[in-house]
């Protein structure tokens, strides 16, 4: 059971509400949902502080209209962008996560005036951290 994050965090999507997409996963899905929110839980745990999700799992008809790329780990339910509101906190909470956390991407992502980390976790160690600056 999550401590801290839930299955409707991770679903919820404003746009899909506004345009009329049913962004409801399917079971497989859930259960990469389900090993993300337990990733989250304890990123969280360690952090100490709220932790929002920005955007996490995307339908391929979501992902389309947000512009993701077709490949994006948002549509096997495997990653969300991430932040705590604040830019120093949201620094920290980057390298907590790549100095003591199983990831299969960690991504400081820069578009325009806004910034979040990518997190995604597919499988252990793979470890792939860059930035992108828009």
């Amino acid at each position: 059971m999550a401590k801290f994050f839930t299955l409707n965090e991770l679903i919820y999507s404003a746009t899909a509400k506004l345009k009329g997409i049913d962004n409801t996963p399917n079971g497989a899905i859930k259960k990469n949902l389900e090993v993300l929110i337990e990733q989250l839980d304890k990123i969280r745990e360690k952090y100490g502080k709220p932790i929002y999700i920005n955007s996490g799992y995307r339908c391929p008809k979501l992902n389309k209209a947000v512009k993701g790329v077709d490949t994006s780990q948002h549509q096997l339910g495997c990653a969300c962008d991430i932040t705590t509101k604040n830019l120093e906190e949201d620094k920290k909470l980057y390298k907590l996560i790549v100095e003591n956390f199983d990831y299969d991407q960690c991504i400081w992502e820069e578009v325009g005036k806004s910034k979040w980390i990518h997190y995604s976790y597919v499988r252990p160690n793979r470890k792939l951290k860059f930035k992108i600056r828009g």
